[in-house]
Parts: C-alpha cells; structure tokens; sequence
C-alpha cells in the first residue's frame, strides 16, 4: 500500500470577499472559453484530453504561498 499524502478538498463556493472574482472561477472561465466548453459545464464532467489539460492548467496557476 503506497503512503500518498492526500490533497485537502478544494472548497467550490463563491466567497463573500472575492465572488465571482476568486481566482478558481476567472481560470476556469479563461479555460472554457479557450477550449470552446460551456462555462456551466462542472470540471467534473471532463473526459480525457480536456480534463487533462484542466489539471495541468489548474496545478501551474492555482498553487502559491496561500495554500496550506
């Protein structure tokens, strides 16, 4: 069994200070609009190479000095 240190939840609502400004929704916007997917569509709901380039795109630009 491989001891992997889990990544803490990523919390998706909108908060009071930043709304629809956050940081997590002007990227995921950028990201739809550039791969022409509907904004409504969950980063759930992506298959294979879409979803692959949404992590990759999300791990380069949300990592920084504010994460726990």
């Amino acid at each position: 069994m491989a001891n992997k240190k889990e990544e803490p939840k990523v919390d998706n609502t909108i908060s009071d200070e930043t709304g629809a400004f956050d940081l997590r929704f002007i990227l995921w916007r950028h990201f739809c609009q550039q791969n022409n997917i509907a904004v409504e569509t969950l980063p759930s709901q992506l298959t294979g190479q879409q979803k692959d380039k949404w992590e990759e795109l999300k791990a380069s630009r949300l990592r920084g000095p504010t994460q726990k």
